[in-house]
């Protein structure tokens, strides 16, 4: 293989990548915990938090509603990082090192 067919190939597969990046970065990925539903994106952003408001919270349920915020987004950016392993990983086997 010739070096202008090998650059090609890379400036496609760098493309694709791209591409498969900015549908993770759009896609919204959502966990929920108990009173807590925590929103982000694919880039880790947080986008909404809903707090079940049909329950009565005291002071003493604040420290356990942090805990369940933490939770939650931990979650939601957990999806965000199967997702990336899954639709990223297969650039990993075409190009060695890259990740």
């Amino acid at each position: 293989m010739n070096i202008q067919a090998m650059m090609k190939q890379a400036q496609k597969l760098q493309n694709d990548m791209m591409k498969v990046k900015d549908e993770i970065d759009k896609t919204e990925f959502t966990a929920e915990n108990g009173l807590v539903t925590v929103k982000i994106n694919g880039k880790k952003e947080v986008i909404e938090v809903k707090i079940k408001t049909e329950e009565t919270l005291e002071a003493e349920d604040v420290e356990m509603l942090q805990d369940m915020i933490m939770i939650a987004m931990n979650e939601a950016m957990e999806q965000v990082d199967k997702m990336t392993e899954q639709k990223m990983g297969k650039f990993s086997n075409a190009m060695p090192g890259l990740f």
